[in-house]
């Protein structure tokens, strides 16, 4: 399988651990953003493989894990009216809220549509004219261009019972809010590939310099992985504070730049609080003024919902990187897959999960 298997040879594997060993002098702190990358280091072992100097910190890469308690609870809400179909990707649906998660209501007789795509909730808007669909927009700088071209659509298309609830998150902001912190260990970081085939690398410059630390793009496989560890360590071992592209299949240093301008058309970064962190400036996107009408919170007054996180789950400090799922008292107990506290206990992309499906083999 071209493409693939090639990045997940054994005999590469080895001989890129033998190198990482023999370019460390010394301990590092490297965090990787994505969830994805942090499921594909626990899925082949990659912990048990490195030395014991190179420290890997999982980041708050999991877009479902970092979705604002009070969104999901504005979800459930707006699934709960009779005139509303919500429109969600799968993995938000067992997210917890304060009270309840989309699956249980949908359980309990709400209208909840699970899509492939935003696209496919503007043909729900297409079927069910005398219905107001409600699209649950969750991701980061991946996922947003795509939901953009489907706001634009339906503005074309003048489907007036079509709207969005927006929780989209962009990476470098929550890049710098952990390393502005006071309490920050993060050396460097692996930064996730797909966030880069949109965006570029060009956002991270200013990063690396700001702040003094070297930053590698690097995909999803082992090798990928591996290799972007082995880059970064040689530029910390000496002291090169650069950015790195270790995924040039897909990455280029300009990015999409058509995604880009639909991303821009739509969308201006703001404020955004991230479940567990609190709010990041700049770290959001909100719907600019010619498709504002198109806001779900402004258009079913949702303002008003809000929430309080568990004082139990400390999935903030698992996303920071301060601590691990081992750290929490809640896990594998209280806090299960079948009965999650936690977004990253049930995100297909979280640390708990991962730590739960991979740990326990």
């Amino acid at each position: 399988m071209k493409y693939v298997d090639e990045f997940r040879d054994a005999q590469l594997v080895r001989t890129l651990i033998k190198a990482i060993t023999s370019a460390t002098s010394q301990s590092w702190n490297i965090m990787e953003i994505c969830g994805g990358q942090t499921h594909s280091i626990m899925k082949y072992g990659l912990l048990d493989l490195l030395p014991n100097n190179i420290h890997l910190v999982h980041g708050p890469g999991c877009p479902v894990c970092v979705t604002p308690i009070e969104f999901i609870d504005r979800a459930v809400h707006l699934s709960q009216q009779p005139n509303i179909i919500l429109a969600s990707f799968g993995d938000m649906l067992r997210v917890p809220g304060s009270q309840s998660d989309l699956l249980s209501v949908k359980a309990q007789g709400a209208d909840v549509r699970t899509v492939l795509s935003p696209l496919a909730a503007l043909e729900l808007a297409k079927q069910h004219p005398d219905k107001e669909i409600v699209f649950f927009a969750v991701g980061f700088e991946t996922t947003a261009p795509a939901i953009a071209l489907s706001i634009i659509q339906a503005k074309k298309m003048e489907l007036n019972n079509f709207s969005v609830l927006v929780s989209h998150v962009l990476v470098p902001p929550a890049m710098e809010a952990i390393l502005s912190n006071p309490q920050n260990k993060i050396q460097g970081f692996l930064a996730a590939g797909h966030v880069c085939t949109v965006m570029g690398t060009r956002e991270y410059f200013s990063i690396a310099k700001k702040y003094q630390i070297p930053i590698v793009v690097t995909g999803f496989e082992p090798v990928d992985i591996l290799a972007g560890i082995l880059r970064l360590l040689q530029k910390l071992e000496a002291k090169d504070n650069v950015v790195v592209n270790e995924y040039k299949r897909s990455v280029k240093e300009d990015g999409n730049l058509a995604a880009q301008k639909t991303l821009w058309e739509v969308f201006s970064p703001s404020m955004q609080k991230w479940r567990g962190i609190g709010k990041i400036p700049q770290s959001g996107l909100k719907l600019n003024k010619p498709y504002r009408k198109f806001d779900a919170v402004e258009k079913f007054e949702l303002q008003q919902i809000m929430a309080e996180e568990s004082k139990i789950c400390i999935a903030g400090e698992i996303l920071t990187g301060q601590k691990r799922p081992f750290d929490c008292p809640a896990f594998n107990k209280s806090c299960t897959p079948e009965n999650p506290m936690g977004a990253p206990m049930v995100s297909s992309e979280g640390a708990c999960a991962a730590y739960i499906k991979y740990f326990n083999q």
